[in-house]
Order: C-alpha cells, then structure tokens, then sequence
C-alpha cells in the first residue's frame, strides 16, 4: 500500500493507493487419472464407453477430480475444454454406454446426430408400478423446478422440450421394467417422465423409490446406435446390465 507492504490487520482511511499481486491462474489442463471405464467401441474419430455407476461425467462443483473426462485424457477432444469429447451425459448414478469424440471434427459432427435426434439411446429401467399400456409416449417440458433448483421438474418456469418413449420388456409382481428410448436428452429426464406418470423409478432416492438392497437408481443406459459421422457405417452398441442390477433383478424374479 502506498509502495509499502502493510500487516493483515491494517485499517484502511481512503484515499491509499494498493497494489495487489495475484497469484497465477491455475493449470486448466485435465490430467489422466485412473477411473474405472470399459471401452465397449473405439477408433479413430470416436469412442463408446461403459460407464459405471459413481462416476461423474465431468468436472463440476464438488467434483474436480476422478470423472470420465480424466479417464479419458488423452483419448478424448472437441468441444469445451474442461469437458473435451462430451457430447451427452449420463446422471452420475446411472450406468452405460455414452459416444465420446476424439477430435474438434468428430464433436461437432456427433452433436448434430444428437441435435437431429438421430443417436438412438436405449435405457432399461425398473418402476413400481405398471404402465396402463405396453408402450407409450411422454411429451411433457422439464426444467429447473420452481421451489428447487437442484431438481428437475416440470413445475417450470424455464420449459424445455422433452420426450421420451417406452415400452415394457417386463412385468415383476408391483414393478415392471421398462425399455425406454430418449428422443432429447435434458437433465434427469427420464427420472422426471417416469415419475410423473407415477411410475417411479427403483432406488431413485430424488425422484422415485427408495430401496435399501439397492444404492442408486435402476437405470441402465444399455444399447447406442448410430450411423458412423465419417464412414456412415451403422455404429451399434450394447451393454448387459451391471451386477448390482442383475443381482437385483434376479431377486425380483426368484420371489415371482
């Protein structure tokens, strides 16, 4: 202050003049991590990856190590720098497959698949409850709902399209489970859909069923399909559900 240096506790009158020295910004470089990930689909423009469940897809607030972008340091680019080669998301506790780019190119030509609607994504999810028909469309806007914005609702003052179809693969005693295709891809979506025609999805601990014998929700992104961006090749992808699903569904099943 005044070309000298003061202690923290010094009181300011007005009128000095100071002179502050800020740190440097730091590094924005994603460093490679080891992260749990199976690459179901790989070449030179892109990949399909097996996410598990827990893994965050990008850094964010309270997650600013540890997700897929830093397991794919390296191996993925385009886009935003601090989420390179995203192209869609999946929540942190839903597993399953997701496309990834490897260049600038890739990225921009696989978001226009998604924004055509022309990247098949397949879910299987397990509901309480049973659908009035074997398969049905939901066209009901989400966004951030009014009393609480860290949820997705369609009590909003911020609608965006959304629509989601479903068909049922499988009735189980009080639930059922569901094949489910997205045709966008907004936050939560298919949680919010689900539970909006009351059938809420098992282990949801936000939008649906709680379930002790189940820690996250029963939402598994099983099959992608889509034409190649550059060879135009048909590029399909399937997942088999994780253990902790299986073992689940295998239960359900075991008591009729």
């Amino acid at each position: 202050m005044d070309g000298r240096a003061r202690a923290k506790s010094y009181r300011l009158e007005g009128g000095e003049e100071l002179h502050v020295e800020l740190p440097p910004e730091p590094s924005r470089e994603i460093e490679r991590e080891d992260v749990e990930l199976r690459i179901a689909y790989e070449d030179e423009h892109l990949l399909v990856v097996d996410k598990p469940a827990g893994v965050v897809v990008h850094p964010g607030a309270g997650h600013a190590t540890g997700t897929l972008v830093h397991g794919l340091a390296g191996r993925a680019a385009g886009g935003d720098e601090n989420r390179p080669g995203i192209v869609h998301r999946l929540d942190r506790d839903t597993s399953g497959l997701l496309v990834v780019a490897r260049s600038d190119e890739a990225h921009e030509r696989l978001q226009e698949l998604v924004q055509s609607r022309e990247l098949e994504r397949r879910y299987l999810a397990l509901v309480r409850g049973h659908p009035r028909s074997w398969r049905g469309r939901i066209d009901a806007p989400i966004g951030r709902d009014r009393d609480e914005p860290t949820r997705r609702s369609l009590d909003t003052d911020s609608p965006r399209e959304a629509i989601t179809h479903f068909e049922v693969d499988e009735l189980l005693g009080a639930y059922a489970l569901l094949n489910v295709r997205l045709e966008t891809g907004r936050t939560h979506q298919i949680r919010v859909h689900l539970a909006a025609i009351d059938l809420p999805v098992v282990g949801d601990r936000v939008y649906g069923v709680s379930d002790k014998a189940l820690e996250r929700q029963f939402l598994h992104a099983n099959r992608l399909a889509f034409e190649h961006p550059f060879s135009g090749a048909m590029v399909e992808v399937e997942s088999p559900l994780p253990d902790d699903l299986a073992g689940y569904l295998g239960r359900l099943r075991a008591t009729g």
